[in-house]
């Protein structure tokens, strides 16, 4: 077995966070989801996207409407957005930005999109799939209340979101 390199990365994931993913039919996946997987839908975004969720984190999944592609090899297929994993801290979010920086990955995103309020950086590896590293996700209750879209406050920069932090209540 070859031997690993010992790297000193910030990078240190706490847990997967979730995925997001196209799908060919929104209803039946949320059916899947919802009646036979039993999770819950937290939100939806005005370009449709739903967000369902399992435990008290904002979302685990997250799923997009592609109508008409299929997972088949034979012509526009479904594609996988991107896989999240949370790190402890916006601290680490910011050491672990410079980090992918100082060795030349491009960042496709950085910021605080929408629904769910967390902070985050994105990247692709290298056969061009979508990652995510992420801190402070909403979370949600047993009263199953989320943040209201007016509240979202998308920003495309962490020293934005840090700068302008969302309403600890909603």
């Amino acid at each position: 077995m070859p031997e690993t390199a010992v790297v000193t990365t910030p990078v240190r994931v706490k847990k997967l966070g979730h995925l997001v993913y196209e799908v060919s039919n929104l209803e039946r996946s949320l059916h899947f989801w919802t009646e036979i997987m039993g999770f819950h839908i937290s939100d939806r975004n005005e370009k449709g996207m739903v967000f369902l969720r399992y435990g008290s984190d904002h979302h685990a999944i997250g799923l997009v409407e592609l109508a008409g592609r299929t997972r088949s090899p034979e012509g526009a297929s479904l594609q996988m957005s991107h896989l999240a994993m949370e790190v402890a801290d916006v601290e680490t979010l910011f050491r672990c930005r410079d980090y992918l920086k100082e060795r030349g990955i491009k960042l496709t995103f950085e910021g605080r999109k929408g629904a769910g309020g967390n902070l985050g950086i994105e990247f692709e590896d290298p056969d061009g799939y979508g990652f995510e590293l992420y801190a402070n996700m909403d979370q949600i209750g047993a009263d199953g209340k989320v943040r209201p879209a007016s509240q979202w406050d998308r920003v495309k920069t962490l020293e934005d979101a840090v700068e302008r932090p969302l309403p600890e209540s909603w």
